[in-house]
């Protein structure tokens, strides 16, 4: 629940949000692509679908919590819920990520329904259920529907944990996380031998190891993948920048770069969702118009990749 503090502070946020709009929708396309379909996509343990661009909270919800912050917040959250996203994901090891989503949501009416997705990123069995149920507090959900395991710390004590867990029913799916190359080969040992629900690790169309062994073990297992890293913590763009968009894009409806990259991702049948991360409600509008339309195929994304190696 927020306090007096942050009640007041919302409320001035919330004041503040009418012109913070009216300036993003003078600059942001539009959400939705006129006449396009929402791409979902199951999780393979359950057949529940997920639309496949979803919301992560790393650096960009490690804010303050002051009305300024928490309106520009809100409306990178609108925007995200206006273009059809449901999956937000965040982590404990992301400071006050978890708690500014939270009070973000809690400000929204009426109550969004999101797929709740954070991480447990401790030692130890008591410590790993306090922190989960730290992270319930923060976020204001009552049941998270996925609890994964943050870069595989003490992952045999926490595994252990939320496979109680989900068959009591306090948590949806679980899973286990990494990022940025590390611990490739333990996380696919444990994709070999455990009953997990979700993966997640950084795929993107530099930065392609994943398509070696990550992605079709997780396809051959029926194990749904979350991307991070999309954008290469934002690198790609330095490379597309200035360069027309190639007719490959225009075919599938990409009207900027980013969604290009989005695109090319998707392009991988096993790719469930992808979590890009934004503070900014223009980015957000863009990344949210390729949770629509058209996916690559095998041969538009073979050119993809041409015209990325190109550059």
């Amino acid at each position: 629940m927020l306090d007096r503090r942050q009640m007041l502070q919302l409320g001035s946020a919330l004041l503040a949000l009418p012109a913070l709009k009216l300036h993003a929708s003078e600059n942001m396309p539009a959400t939705r692509p006129p006449g396009s379909m929402l791409i979902q996509r199951p999780i393979p343990s359950s057949g529940e679908l997920l639309p496949v661009i979803g919301m992560g909270t790393s650096i960009t919800f490690d804010t303050d919590g002051s009305a300024e912050t928490l309106a520009q917040l809100r409306e990178v959250m609108q925007v995200f819920l206006v273009g059809k996203g449901t999956i937000i994901d965040s982590s404990p090891m992301y400071g006050n990520a978890e708690t500014r989503v939270g009070e973000v949501l809690q400000s929204i009416e009426p109550q969004p329904e999101i797929f709740a997705a954070t991480k447990v990123w401790t030692t130890g069995k008591e410590q790993g259920i306090a922190q989960m149920q730290e992270s319930a507090r923060r976020m204001g959900v009552e049941r998270f529907d996925l609890i994964a395991i943050h870069n595989l710390k003490d992952w045999r004590t926490h595994l252990q944990t939320l496979k109680q867990w989900k068959e009591q029913g306090k948590v949806a799916y679980i899973g286990i996380t990494t990022s940025h190359g590390r611990y490739h080969s333990e996380l696919l040992d444990i994709m070999r031998s455990e009953p997990l629900d979700f993966v997640q690790f950084s795929y993107n169309i530099e930065d392609r190891t994943a398509e070696q062994e990550l992605l079709p073990l997780a396809q051959d297992r029926g194990i749904a993948t979350m991307i991070n890293r999309p954008y290469q913590r934002g690198s790609l763009f330095g490379k597309s920048k200035g360069q027309a968009l190639p007719d490959v894009a225009t075919d599938l409806g990409c009207t900027s770069w980013g969604q290009f990259f989005l695109k090319f991702i998707l392009g991988h049948p096993a790719a469930t969702c992808i979590i890009p991360a934004t503070s900014n409600a223009g980015h957000m509008s863009d990344n949210m118009q390729a949770n629509f339309g058209r996916v690559p195929d095998t041969q538009q994304r073979a050119e993809m990749l041409r015209v990325f190696q190109a550059m």
